[in-house]
């Protein structure tokens, strides 16, 4: 008879620990549980429990600084760790001092099974404890699920040296995340060097890169150090790596393969002491089938594969973000603003073509440009409007609706490219078209609900049922 295998659970909520009783009971599992992390490290002490479950924040001490001390006394005792401070540093906290898995509350209990079940059937290794880290630098911020599931990923690889690939549209923060890999990582003592690949001019990319020897070419008057050496015992990160041309992808794909390069007009090697980090906003997949990128230097980068999801999938935390990134205009020397819930809701409905750095520049612009305090919904709306009117006049030609469809539901189609599953697509595509058109309807109407319903063809009933709905606001003049 298999023997049952007991579950350390320490929560200070009690309903929590009730829920989490019943579920791993429900699982066939044996449940001990405290609200006191006194009672849970007294347990491990005895040599009770299989497994440890426990929140961060409890009454008489921080659930993470008891994740050391219990993988010293019994380092193949695993521990889960839960929080609400759903932040990235939380993550990289969790990884770093040896917990096998940090889960974001709330979390599906079918999701802390599999944790549970795979924690218990893993192999024993001993995980080292790292560094602190900075708990109050924040470089990544959201708790929307698809930000939870990047701070999980980049906790786990800072505690490594495998290669990344980075891979998301412009203005979705691919530096930031290769910042946070080397900032946390193991080599956060050594240098972070950036090269863009598209800035550079391709004769000069594998001078860039590898350096070159006095007389290697015209004007090559000394010796040139490439970014490979200044970036030894660090990270170094390229930017834009399918603009790479095919001499500097051969080049680079035999550093990778060989841990070594020579610089243009050099004979001796030199070892690369560098932990690469990739990043691209192109279909990569495509650049292959077009000949255009290597298909073996792909696989060599894309050992570990992080997807940074555009704003609009993440509309979750663009309120969090426009409120980090005016305090950051505060912090330059620009009005401290607030906005008020009509400012957020107009940003929510934004589709941020140009992702995070789209939205900062507005949070500076709304900063600088306006004098009230709270930042309304009409502000945000003229500058979203005027800057799109910008945008369009620098078009060859207006676009049209289908085209505009078709542009933002390539991301969707991306994720579900890429095996990340899209769901209910058919419903949220009527809801993003729907909101605006009733809006626009009412504005135009100036709130008048006889006359926007006349104007869209639906009944008066259907308006006002879909106003409810939608929880849209009937506002006079400004949509």
């Amino acid at each position: 008879m298999t023997e049952t295998r007991t579950i350390l659970v320490a929560d200070d909520d009690r309903a929590i620990r009730t829920v989490l009783t019943q579920a791993l009971s429900r699982a066939g599992y044996a449940v001990r549980a405290t609200s006191s992390a006194a009672t849970l490290w007294r347990w491990v002490e005895e040599g009770l429990g299989d497994l440890v479950v426990t929140d961060v924040i409890m009454p008489d001490e921080n659930g993470l600084d008891l994740v050391p001390r219990i993988r010293r006394v019994r380092p193949d005792l695993r521990v889960v760790v839960m929080s609400a401070q759903s932040t990235f540093v939380t993550a990289v906290k969790a990884a770093q001092r040896g917990a096998f898995e940090y889960l974001p509350k709330p979390f599906d209990l079918k999701e802390l099974l599999a944790v549970v079940a795979r924690a218990l059937a893993a192999p024993a290794v001993i995980v080292q404890e790292n560094a602190e880290t900075d708990g109050e630098k924040l470089p990544l911020i959201g708790r929307s699920p698809a930000m939870q599931d990047i701070y999980r990923t980049v906790a786990r690889l800072t505690t490594t040296d495998l290669t990344v690939m980075i891979t998301g549209e412009s203005g979705t923060g691919k530096e930031l995340v290769s910042r946070a890999l080397h900032d946390y990582g193991r080599r956060r003592a050594g240098p972070f060097i950036a090269i863009n690949m598209a800035a550079i001019p391709r004769e000069l990319i594998e001078s860039e890169l590898f350096g070159h020897e006095r007389g290697a070419f015209t004007g090559a008057l000394a010796r040139g150090v490439g970014r490979f050496e200044q970036a030894a015992g660090g990270t170094l990160f390229l930017d834009e790596i399918g603009d790479m041309p095919p001499e500097a992808q051969t080049r680079l794909l035999r550093v990778l393969q060989e841990g070594e390069f020579t610089t243009v007009g050099g004979r001796n090697p030199i070892k690369a002491n560098v932990r690469i980090v990739a990043a691209t906003h192109r279909d990569l997949r495509q650049a292959i089938r077009q000949g255009l990128f290597r298909e073996d230097l792909f696989y060599r980068l894309n050992v570990v594969p992080i997807r940074l999801p555009p704003l609009r999938e993440r509309a979750e935390d663009i309120s969090l973000l426009a409120r980090h990134f005016l305090e950051r205009a505060k912090a330059s020397g620009l009005p401290g603003k607030q906005l008020d819930e009509t400012a957020v809701d107009r940003l929510r409905q934004h589709s941020w073509p140009g992702n995070a750095r789209e939205l900062e520049n507005l949070m500076r612009r709304l900063a600088a440009l306006y004098p009230q305090e709270v930042i309304g919904a009409d502000a945000v709306h003229a500058e979203l409007m005027d800057a799109e009117n910008q945008i369009d006049e620098g078009r060859s030609g207006p676009e049209t609706l289908e085209q505009a469809v078709e542009r933002h539901l390539s991301g969707f189609v991306a994720a579900q490219r890429d095996g990340l599953p899209v769901r209910d697509l058919y419903e949220r595509v009527l809801a993003e078209v729907e909101r605006p058109l009733l809006r626009l309807a009412l504005a135009a109407t100036r709130g008048n609900q006889i006359k926007a319903a006349a104007m869209l063809g639906l009944n008066r009933n259907t308006l006002r049922k879909k106003i409810r709905e939608l929880d849209l606001p009937v506002v006079r003049g400004l949509p």
